[in-house]
């Protein structure tokens, strides 16, 4: 008598492990739990709830300044905010917030993306532009000084942009804090980029949820432990095409690692978050004097900010004069224009000088 063959049945579909009535349609990359659609919308977005009220982001009444890019953090940021704002009566007034780099096919495409939102959302807009700040775009900047140097000029601007171009917009919209999208793979980048530089002053605040108390804008950043890949699974429009002038930025190197990292084991991102949050700065590290630009006011342990010298170099047509180390470089600046024929340069702009 001929053996009957017995095929193995079918595995079924598998369940969501949340609600276990619908099927799994993604695998959570933060947690790795198989789980239907209508599931990870909701847990996303209860998780950043618990972030918001765990930590006290916000106070009912206060005004709320998006960053917004365009980009996918910012884009979600603004939706979900927006969401939440009225789910759970936070009592909020939000506004969207961008800066404008000036980097024709980058920055003015996804502007139109922010442009929507503000329709969408039905929140007020404002933009900050480089050109009326420094009196420079990344365009003319770029095509002064090549593509090797760029990522150091737009680095510095942004990174100052956060006091005073997004500053100057916030106070304009006179709001209390400015929520940022950083997402937690932004924050685990930045502390690894800290430690390889060996900025101790930087590392030990990078991984604060909120910054700047003792400024006029505190910044707060309800992404802090939301995973990018989660993001981008999040349903929403947003524009995604990469800064033209980023291919060479030392941050690249950084995000590699992580997703390499990611790879093996997803929950290194959520690690190196929590060794970034538990280090603690030896006593006896020096550690950086902080006083403030002579020029513009910006925080600065030298005599003219980073911005300061890299525009006076723009502005006198010595692009590359910013580029090494600014110790010892100051005075010989500050000379250099007292002495230049007596004359300021009518093109020239201090960083932070925008009188609006």
């Amino acid at each position: 008598m001929a053996e009957v063959e017995v095929k193995p049945k079918k595995a079924g579909p598998i369940q969501c492990s949340t609600c276990s009535q619908r099927r799994a349609a993604l695998k959570r990359p933060k947690t790795l739990e198989q789980i239907c659609r209508e599931c990870f919308y909701a847990v996303f977005e209860e998780e950043i709830h618990r972030v918001i009220v765990d930590n006290q982001l916000f106070k009912p009444g206060e005004r709320i300044a998006i960053g917004a890019s365009g980009g996918k953090d910012s884009t979600v940021l603004a939706y979900v905010l927006s969401e939440l704002n009225h789910r759970h009566n936070y009592g909020l007034d939000l506004f969207l917030l961008s800066v404008d780099e000036g980097i024709t096919g980058y920055r003015d495409d996804s502007l139109e993306t922010v442009k929507r939102n503000e329709i969408q959302y039905g929140l007020p807009l404002k933009v900050v532009s480089y050109k009326d700040l420094y009196g420079w775009t990344m365009d003319e900047i770029v095509k002064m000084i090549g593509l090797k140097n760029n990522c150091t000029f737009c680095g510095v601007f942004r990174r100052q942009g956060q006091r005073i171009a997004l500053d100057r917009g916030a106070a304009m919209l006179k709001v209390d804090k400015l929520a940022t999208g950083h997402n937690a793979d932004d924050i685990a980048e930045t502390v690894l980029l800290n430690i390889l530089r060996g900025d101790i002053a930087r590392l030990s605040r990078c991984t604060s949820i909120i910054t700047g108390e003792d400024g006029p804008i505190p910044r707060c950043k309800p992404f802090k432990y939301t995973y990018e890949k989660e993001i981008v699974i999040y349903p929403y429009n947003y524009f995604s095409t990469e800064c033209i002038y980023s291919p060479n930025a030392y941050r690249g190197f950084a995000r590699e690692f992580i997703k390499d990292l990611e790879r093996i084991r997803p929950r290194a991102i959520l690690d190196i978050i929590t060794s970034g949050e538990n280090f603690r700065i030896s006593t006896s590290a020096k550690m950086p004097e902080q006083g403030t630009c002579e020029r513009c006011g910006y925080i600065s342990s030298q005599k003219w900010c980073k911005a300061c010298v890299l525009l006076e170099g723009l502005n006198r047509g010595l692009p590359k004069l910013g580029l090494g180390r600014t110790r010892g470089l100051n005075n010989g600046l500050e000379k250099d224009t007292k002495q230049s024929h007596g004359v300021k340069n009518i093109q020239s702009k201090q960083c932070g000088t925008l009188d609006f």
